[in-house]
């Protein structure tokens, strides 16, 4: 065994998050990672030329629900090192690659597309909170069933930057309203990966008009009287904004596959 196959070995046994990484290298890892690597951050993927990449950075400063940073690269390198031993145009399940505004391939391996005017930006996402949700005995129902967390487009405007400017997205669970009372209080600590809900109950107030129909991911899994659907700002927010700003190419994660890092869930918590 060679050096580096032995490092990957220890790594991924001491490292479930590296251990994802190199299946996703590996073609092996190609759906959605919803409850892989507990305890682990993961993170949304938007990728944009360096020339729109000042503006995507304001835009997600000015929108720090849906699009909170928590990794960039520098141009034209698909490391980063601060999420852990990470190549960004393998390391994710499946990508969505945009030309003009257009979905155009859905590759679970962009080295052919990248080149070294891009910039990666990774975003927090609400799979980092789940965990603590389940230990709190919160259901996650998406992951008792394997699916993908439903996704919305809503009325809720964005704030402009440049080229960038659009609708909310926000990713949806049934809850208890006793179970969304404490998802509120839990949620609250993890301003990084989305924070608290920002809406439930009545999903036709944010424009969604069928929880039954989601824009992305899967229908969800359990709805009767007794639950409640409680909505959070979601990363899959910049696919949206990219759909109109049309620029010449953007790659993005695919809804639901995201990029698992190191960083530890617990080390993003405020309180």
């Amino acid at each position: 065994m060679s050096s580096v196959a032995a490092l990957d070995r220890h790594l991924s046994a001491t490292n479930p998050a590296h251990e994802a990484r190199l299946a996703c290298r590996r073609g092996e890892l190609t759906g959605h990672t919803a409850g892989i690597a507990p305890g682990y951050v993961q993170g949304n993927l938007c990728i944009v030329e360096k020339e729109y990449a000042t503006d995507f950075a304001a835009f997600c400063q000015r929108n720090p629900k849906p699009c909170p940073v928590i990794g960039m690269s520098a141009v034209g390198d698909p490391s980063l090192p601060d999420l852990g031993d990470i190549d960004i145009r393998t390391d994710l399940p499946r990508y969505r690659v945009f030309e003009n505004g257009v979905c155009v391939d859905e590759p679970t391996d962009i080295r052919e597309r990248w080149n070294d005017n891009m910039v990666a930006f990774v975003l927090g996402c609400s799979y980092s909170f789940e965990a603590p949700l389940m230990d709190a005995g919160i259901p996650m129902y998406h992951i008792e069933r394997d699916t993908i967390v439903p996704m919305y487009r809503t009325n809720i405007d964005c704030v402009p930057a440049g080229r960038f400017s659009g609708k909310m997205v926000v990713s949806m669970r049934m809850l208890t309203p006793a179970q969304a009372i404490r998802a509120v209080q839990i949620t609250s600590r993890f301003p990084n990966v989305h924070g608290a809900p920002i809406h439930f109950g009545l999903p036709e107030k944010i424009g969604v008009a069928d929880i039954m129909q989601p824009d992305y991911g899967a229908p969800p899994p359990v709805v009767n009287d007794e639950l409640v659907p409680v909505f959070w700002a979601c990363g899959v927010t910049p696919q949206s904004v990219v759909l109109d700003a049309k620029l010449p190419l953007c790659i993005t994660h695919m809804p639901g596959s995201m990029l698992v890092t190191d960083k530890i869930n617990a080390d993003l918590a405020v309180l």
